[in-house]
């Protein structure tokens, strides 16, 4: 798998998350370990990543994502997308519930993907949390 195919598949992966497409998602992180850097998650496994995706979608039915840049090197490529939706649902955290506030965010981010024979082994999303957080109300 060259360079070009490994950004095509991370890309598919912001693109099938945005439209709520669990089933094209498990394909492409069914094996995988998925850190969430801001919300320090480290997640192991379809079911849980699963868990934390939907949860993010029902707090931002309509979020998605658009890839601002892409880089791949050897095994690895790195996204720069920036996530905008509307917070409407209950955005369940570690510390609690944030009621949806109806505000409008735009968060920037960055996805690095690791992949091994073809696949997604691992990936880290860094996102800035206060921004979100402060554009939704919460902080």
């Amino acid at each position: 798998m060259n360079e070009q195919d490994q950004i095509q598949i991370a890309r598919e992966v912001v693109d099938a998350f945005g439209a709520s497409n669990w089933e094209r998602s498990s394909q492409l992180l069914s094996n995988t370990v998925y850190h969430e850097l801001a919300t320090q998650r480290h997640i192991t496994g379809w079911d849980d990543i699963l868990e934390v995706f939907k949860g993010w979608k029902q707090a931002m039915p309509d979020i998605f994502g658009t890839v601002t840049s892409a880089i791949s090197s050897g095994n690895q490529v790195t996204l720069e997308i920036t996530w905008e939706g509307t917070h409407t649902g209950p955005l369940v955290t570690p510390d609690g519930t944030i009621e949806a506030s109806g505000k409008s965010q735009k968060t920037p981010s960055a996805w690095i993907f690791e992949f091994e024979g073809g696949n997604i082994k691992e990936s880290r999303h860094y996102f800035d949390l206060l921004t979100f957080l402060q554009q939704i109300g919460a902080a």
